[in-house]
């Protein structure tokens, strides 16, 4: 059965030598851009290959498209093909952790209609207390022809947001999402009327992921009686909104839509109106 949410160190030890199973190492840090790239060479799950968040899980900036934009459709193809993804292969994305960037790319599989995707709980660090194997290195899939395509109804764009009726929910810190501190983006505060669910209350001990009901009830109080199809998930750049995309999904609220541009695309126009404080 193909995990489509999240899986177990247990599960993928266990379906190391698969054919079918390729490991995605994630890893990342917003202010050391190649520490990930440094990190995967000295230790990762044997036969796992690299995806930079920046050259192979987003697009071109223009400086008004959000620090980490889709990538367009083809080089996105051409990049999951490079990555050894066929239609039949399972696919595990992992960081150092949480999964805060592990999802983007889970979330990006499902955008291209590939749902054998699924996110390692607790990622390398849970892999790594448990005493379980490494390769240092570099590896590469064996390259194939990727046939996904975008799913165009899972996203929405700045006059989307604009003109909706939907919940927002912003998944940054709250000291972000009230405005009180901006360390990334040129404004503080957060588009008007949007809520706010951080996206690390999805996880607890161990930076494993809640259980389901867990889930279901936080994210049920953050969205109220909103439908969760109703509900568009941003953050600061696309990324860990994609967090909470996941958290949703995992926890059977399935349908939300991402605003990929999310704070960093919205702050850089003068003319679109910012919130502070609480909010809604």
């Amino acid at each position: 059965m193909a995990q489509t949410t999240l899986v177990s160190t247990d599960i993928v030890a266990a379906r190391l030598d698969d054919p079918l199973l390729r490991l995605i190492d994630c890893r990342f840090k917003l202010d050391d851009t190649s520490w990930g790239e440094r990190e995967y060479e000295t230790a990762h799950i044997p036969g796992a290959v690299y995806a930079h968040l920046d050259r192979d899980l987003s697009g071109a900036k223009t400086g008004t498209n959000g620090r980490h934009p889709l990538p367009a459709a083809a080089d996105l193809a051409a990049t999951l093909g490079r990555f050894g993804i066929a239609d039949d292969v399972q696919v595990v994305a992992y960081d150092q952790a949480n999964g805060m960037f592990a999802s983007r790319l889970w979330w990006l599989l499902r955008w291209m209609g590939h749902r054998a995707a699924a996110v390692l709980d607790g990622g390398l660090a849970k892999w790594q207390a448990e005493g379980r194997p490494t390769r240092s290195g570099i590896e590469q899939a064996r390259a194939v022809a990727f046939h996904g395509t975008p799913h165009d109804e899972m996203v929405v764009n700045a006059r989307n947001v604009a003109t909706s009726n939907a919940l927002l929910l912003d998944a940054r810190a709250p000291e972000r999402y009230r405005g009180e501190t901006e360390p990334l983006d040129k404004v503080p505060g957060h588009i008007p009327g949007a809520r706010n669910y951080f996206f690390q209350q999805n996880v607890g001990a161990g930076d494993t992921f809640l259980a389901p009901d867990a889930l279901r009830g936080q994210l049920t109080n953050a969205i109220g009686d909103a439908a969760p199809a109703s509900v568009i998930c941003y953050c600061g750049s696309g990324v860990t909104a994609c967090h909470n995309l996941l958290a949703m999904e995992h926890a059977g609220l399935t349908g939300a839509r991402l605003y990929p541009g999310s704070w960093s695309e919205w702050c850089a126009d003068p003319a679109r109106p910012v919130e502070t404080g609480n909010g809604s």
